[in-house]
């Protein structure tokens, strides 16, 4: 059984059980899917979105690690979401292009920031493709500091994140081992270092006969002991888990967030999740087209 036949087994299995299972619902996937997915409902017709996403050391952290970068989750993961190929839509069309493309720059202008950060296509939430198949256009970005995608694009070109072995004094080593062994101890977070986590999401549209952009904003820094990685990754779970145990889900089968989280849950997970600090912000542009 392929990967594909196995999840449409496993959906099947569920609908006909009636046993909901909520797919991807932490961070990105999850608070990306629910928010983009509240924007396209509140639009009379969407046409494109992007969520652009990240963990990322504080300003002061980030000038002083190598890709002005800090782990705040399984490094060799992201180096390998950084290399594979991925499915995003493109003038109405599903495509594949490779990770890293369709760079991006913006600045954080919510919650007191003025911040410039870049991003970066990336597969975090590959239910949209097939989910919200009106969209012309869709992608998933990784938000980074200044400067880490030119690094990662110095490190693809001289081959330091390949996983074909090479000869090097007669041993044969694979480069991204090497790699990963010299840095992952230049980038662990230390004593004090604080993580942040950003979310920018734009969804464009038409809304009353009007160009219309509904746009996502959070910024979310360490509290109470947790990292904002781990805030915005578990209570999101925590949530979803609540929703399944209290029955408010009862569809059967594999559920995207942007499909179970809506209405009023989605209203009741963003007041929850705020009453721990995680603010998301909603902006609403009519009659022009924002950036993004």
């Amino acid at each position: 059984m392929t990967l594909a036949r196995y999840g449409e087994w496993l959906h099947e299995q569920a609908v006909a059980r009636g046993v909901p299972f909520i797919d991807g619902m932490g961070f990105a996937p999850g608070l990306s899917n629910i928010t983009v997915g509240e924007g396209i409902r509140k639009l009379d017709a969407a046409t494109s979105a992007v969520a652009r996403v990240g963990g990322i050391p504080e300003k002061s952290i980030a000038a002083k690690r190598p890709l002005r970068y800090m782990i705040t989750w399984a490094f060799d993961h992201v180096l390998r979401e950084y290399m594979v190929r991925l499915l995003v839509r493109k003038d109405g069309q599903v495509v594949e292009v490779d990770a890293g493309t369709d760079r991006e720059k913006f600045v954080f202008a919510q919650f007191g920031r003025n911040e410039p950060l870049e991003c970066a296509v990336t597969p975090g939430m590959p239910s949209f493709i097939t989910s919200r198949p009106q969209l012309r256009d869709f992608s998933e970005k990784t938000v980074r500091w200044p400067g880490h995608w030119d690094g990662v694009q110095t490190l693809k070109e001289c081959g330091l994140l390949d996983l074909d072995p090479v000869e090097v004094n007669g041993t044969r080593v694979v480069p991204r081992e090497i790699l990963l062994a010299l840095i992952v101890p230049k980038l662990r977070a230390r004593e004090g270092d604080r993580d942040v986590c950003v979310m920018y999401n734009t969804v464009h549209g038409v809304k009353n006969g009007k160009p219309t952009t509904i746009e996502y904003w959070m910024w979310d820094e360490p509290r109470d002991g947790l990292s904002s990685m781990a805030r915005v990754t578990g209570f999101p779970v925590a949530l979803a888990a609540r929703l399944l145990a209290n029955g408010t889900i009862r569809q059967g089968g594999i559920l995207p967030p942007e499909d179970c989280i809506a209405g009023e849950t989605y209203a009741w997970c963003l007041a929850e999740l705020e009453q721990r600090g995680i603010r998301i912000a909603e902006t609403v542009t009519e009659g022009v087209t924002p950036r993004g």
